[in-house]
């Protein structure tokens, strides 16, 4: 009991993270390209709830931030100049699910005021407003890249077991060949060989293809010995005798034999993809400015004076913790229920 209700909140957990990644344009409160040059590394904005005068208020407020005139990256707050955090206020347009037109943002404050949750960049661009876009892209090449993963899995793994022969001999010792080399340093020889000047969406494109193709072989060895344990069932054999043809024994008998196993591979591969992403774009080799990603939020942090001087730029870093820990302990609990 206790494991299912542990399954079901890490279920809620990671759908409510994908859902906040989804209706990015609702809950940021500036566009993603939007600079305030008086504003570089800037630090996470206080949040107050007691006014100068020691009075206490329900609405939570921001005061103006103004930067220090004697020293660079150093910001203060003018507490005589606050301003209210209002909900559901109009702001840049952005297009929810990619789809519908929207300018109604979750919350915001007027200007002159800023609102930081993250800080900003070096550009001073919000963020927390780029992380959960970035989130999209990120998220987006872990989803796309593990279902391409799987879809040749499940066919070469399918194909392997259920025929044999000389397509088993050649799949599977294709397969090991992938298994054996690192795929990181698979990953950066496949993208050594494309062009690096492209835009940011066939750069997405060509990050899931590489990304994807690479990591097919352990979901297809291990769909590939349910496939051949599961053809050998009587009531296979059996629909094979009555003029069952190939095609309707994988995909009316063997198949949702392997449907447990495709559902852990997912899990398992989804935060490993994720991982590919970030580090492909935090190298540069990625998708690229100014389309956020996680990888390419985190590459100013190369820079020593950024690292040691602005800590929030590693909020990125530091979120990613509990997506990889949610998925992770998402799969051993599937691994346990499944044993």
């Amino acid at each position: 009991m206790k494991q299912k209700y542990g399954m079901t909140i890490l279920l809620i957990c990671l759908g409510l993270l994908h859902l906040a990644v989804f209706a990015a344009g609702f809950l940021s409160p500036y566009d993603v390209a939007e600079q305030d040059r008086e504003l570089p590394f800037a630090p996470p904005t206080r949040i107050h709830f007691v006014d100068a005068r020691g009075a206490l208020h329900l609405r939570p407020s921001v005061c103006l931030l103004v930067e220090d005139s004697a020293q660079f990256g150093a910001y203060h707050e003018d507490t005589q100049k606050c301003f209210p955090i209002r909900f559901f206020v109009d702001g840049p347009q952005y297009k929810l699910g990619a789809v519908l037109a929207c300018t109604r943002h979750l919350f915001g404050v007027d200007p002159p005021a800023r609102l930081f949750l993250m800080g900003t960049d070096g550009y001073g661009r919000d963020l927390f407003s780029r992380f959960l876009h970035g989130g999209q892209i990120s998220l987006a090449a872990g989803l796309l890249a593990t279902l391409l993963s799987l879809g040749i899995g499940v066919l070469l793994g399918t194909a392997s077991g259920f025929f044999g022969g000389w397509l088993d001999a050649a799949v599977m010792r294709f397969g090991e060949l992938f298994i054996a080399l690192p795929w990181l340093y698979l990953l950066f020889a496949l993208r050594a060989f494309l062009p690096l000047n492209i835009n940011p969406s066939q750069a997405f494109l060509l990050l899931i293809a590489v990304i994807g193709s690479v990591g097919w072989a352990r979901p297809a060895r291990l769909i590939r010995g349910v496939v051949l344990s599961g053809k050998e069932r009587h009531y296979v054999l059996a629909a094979r005798s009555f003029g069952g043809s190939p095609l309707y024994l994988v995909r009316r008998h063997i198949l949702p034999q392997t449907y447990s196993i495709i559902l852990t591979q997912a899990v398992l591969l989804i935060p490993q993809y994720i991982l590919a992403e970030v580090t492909l774009s935090f190298l540069g080799l990625g998708v690229g400015e100014p389309e956020p990603s996680w990888g390419n939020m985190l590459a100013s942090v190369q820079q020593y004076h950024v690292l040691v001087s602005y800590w929030w730029m590693l909020l990125p870093g530091i979120a990613l913790v509990p997506v990889f820990l949610g998925y992770v302990l998402l799969a051993n609990t599937l691994q346990a229920r499944a044993t």
